[in-house]
């Protein structure tokens, strides 16, 4: 690497074994630290040096993030690029106690159809997780890629699997996202799956695609439409209902009262990709606020740290992000 800056020792690798690991394949997860942290450095021999204007604070975060990745190398842990950015993340707010826990514990969330296990990979899916047991309506509230679904799906599945429920129900708003799909042909189902495709999904990898068929066959698993919820009274079912961003008021107050004995109901959507008319409020932005210190009741919060897609989702998130929240701002300056 060239580099036309001074650069100085900060300080050095506890195991020179670690180097190569830090540095990743044609130095990509070294670059991609750089752009994190702010400031170009580089390791040789064990030594960590970082270019001399660096502030105090990144030297400083620079240090710390090296000393967790091998922690968790010391630990026999691989690192991939979505790790590092968890890592950056965690000593960004001073949570590097707790991440460890995540990647050192691993805690199970359950096994896919094709046998591989599903692990809690951040601090807010382990708190997730937990309100899921400990909670009968969860609100996971966050941007794309997060896991709220997923998860969410996948501890339903468990609960179907174990017997510790009988149905699960996935319900999600009919909603177009920007675009008119016009007339759809069909029976209910067949009208409303293209708008479930990311739920089936993740029964699939629960289950297996043909498992499935048979559980919707029995009536374990059902799916519906935000507004055939109406009249219904759900006992020991999990009732998952997903993009509940684009439920107005009315709807989620519906949804909501629809929780029957030994249920659980789970909330997922995303406040920055509301899709109802300009004037209409969302159910789950209300409902947030509302409904926050009712016991019994978790919410959730998900950022772009929890981003388990590509590390470019993790910037796309992050820029809409801070865009979302500048625009608030100013709506509230005018105000």
């Amino acid at each position: 690497m060239e580099l036309n800056i001074q650069l100085i020792q900060i300080g050095k690798l506890n195991n020179l074994s670690h180097e190569r690991s830090i540095i990743g394949p044609n130095n990509r997860y070294l670059n991609l630290i750089v752009e994190l942290i702010g400031y170009e450095f580089i390791i040789i021999e064990g030594k960590i040096e970082i270019d001399n204007r660096a502030s105090s604070e990144a030297k400083e975060k620079l240090l710390k993030f090296i000393d967790v990745i091998e922690k968790l190398l010391d630990n026999n842990m691989t690192l991939g690029e979505r790790e590092l950015i968890n890592i950056y993340e965690s000593v960004n707010s001073n949570n590097i106690n707790d991440l460890l826990e995540v990647y050192l514990k691993k805690e199970l969330v359950t096994t896919l159809s094709n046998g591989k296990p599903i692990y809690a990979k951040t601090i807010n899916q382990i708190n997730y997780l937990r309100s899921l047991e400990s909670s009968d309506i969860i609100f996971a509230v966050g941007p794309a890629g997060t896991g709220k679904t997923f998860l969410g799906v996948c501890y339903a599945s468990k609960l179907l699997k174990t017997g510790m429920c009988k149905k699960i129900v996935l319900v999600r708003p009919v909603v177009e996202a920007g675009e008119k799909l016009g007339f759809l042909p069909g029976d209910l189902k067949e009208k409303i799956d293209p708008y479930l495709v990311p739920l089936y999904d993740c029964l699939d990898d629960c289950f297996g695609k043909e498992h499935v068929t048979k559980l919707m066959e029995k009536g374990a698993i059902e799916v519906c439409p935000l507004a055939y919820m109406r009249g219904r009274t759900l006992d020991n079912s999990v009732i998952i209902l997903d993009e509940a961003q684009n439920a107005t008021t009315s709807q989620m107050k519906m949804f909501l009262t629809r929780l029957g004995f030994n249920s659980k109901m789970i909330i997922t959507g995303d406040i920055t990709q509301i899709d109802l008319p300009y004037n209409a409020k969302s159910g789950l932005v209300e409902a947030f606020e509302l409904l926050s210190n009712i016991k019994g009741i978790s919410m959730c919060k998900f950022d772009k740290s929890d981003v388990m897609r590509h590390p470019l989702v993790y910037k796309i998130v992050a820029k809409y992000e801070k865009n979302f929240l500048d625009d608030l701002k100013g709506i509230k300056d005018e105000d």
